[in-house]
């Protein structure tokens, strides 16, 4: 018999909260967080450490992270935009792992990290050199499938910031259709040429969608060899720049049982889906 394949599935709930438009408490916060655990999610998205000021639902990052249990091979990934942040992870407890947004767009390089992209090559640098041995580190490289902006965009483009990535030493590099508008047909592309050239290990897929389009980009994603995706129960998330309400995260609950169903082992209590989907609705419905 064929052993299943293991799959990386980063369950995303600080992408699902950063636009809402009420504080969700806490403890709320830490209470899903927790099921999220006890039903197997091993690999969370769920903090950042940026000025509550532009992103006030993350303003309580420390707390968080040091109501929950110790991450014992787990993933407690958290974003940071800048030095500060920088700074703020490297004392926060639990945490276990930094993201930052790099875009391939220069207009929405600004507009998310109110930095351009040759400002943002140093900064990548300096999180390499201060995370290693203590954190680990992945850079969203968001626009990866084009832009609305006008900006230039290339797949050559794509492969030369991963290889400068790559140089500089970050080893974990996600590909992130941001505004939710890549045609599968376009993601299998750039991610097979991406494989092609630097092999699967350490990329990824963030993907966000309309709800009919969710298990076409799935399904583009495997076609190229790649195994990290990232989502969200009840697809909620995704970029609030969008301006469609009806792109979101890729909804967990739809995409795991798919996964399970084509052989991929997911170590995920299906069964919790659905409880967990709704809860995920309603924090929405209470605080978005």
């Amino acid at each position: 018999m064929n052993r299943p394949r293991n799959i990386r599935w980063v369950e995303c709930p600080r992408d699902a909260w950063q636009g809402f438009s009420r504080f969700i408490p806490t403890e709320e916060k830490v209470a899903f967080l927790k099921k999220l655990l006890e039903s197997g999610f091993r690999h969370l998205d769920l903090t950042s450490f940026v000025s509550p000021k532009w992103v006030p639902q993350m303003a309580d990052a420390e707390e968080v992270l040091a109501s929950l249990p110790p991450p014992q091979g787990r993933t407690y990934l958290a974003i940071v935009a800048n030095e500060k942040g920088l700074e703020r992870a490297l004392k926060a407890p639990n945490l276990t792992a930094i993201g930052y947004p790099f875009s391939l767009s220069e207009t929405f390089q600004r507009k998310n990290t109110n930095r351009t992209r040759q400002e943002s090559w140093p900064l990548v640098k300096a999180m390499v050199e201060a995370t290693k041995g203590k954190l680990g580190l992945v850079v969203y490289l968001s626009m990866a499938f084009g832009n609305p902006y006008g900006d230039p965009w290339s797949v050559e483009g794509v492969l030369e910031d991963i290889a400068r990535l790559r140089e500089l030493g970050v080893e974990e590099i996600a590909l992130a259709d941001t505004y939710g508008v890549a045609e599968a047909s376009r993601i299998q592309e750039v991610l097979g040429e991406a494989v092609a050239r630097f092999g699967p290990e350490g990329l990824g897929a963030h993907l966000h969608a309309r709800p009919e389009g969710v298990l076409a980009k799935v399904e583009a994603v495997l076609a190229a060899g790649i195994l990290w995706l990232e989502g969200a129960l009840a697809g909620v998330g995704g970029c609030p720049f969008a301006g469609d309400e009806l792109v979101g995260n890729l909804p967990t609950e739809k995409v795991l049982p798919y996964l399970e169903a084509k052989g991929f082992h997911m170590g995920i209590d299906l069964k919790a889906l659905p409880e967990l989907a709704g809860e995920a609705a309603r924090l929405k419905l209470l605080y978005g």
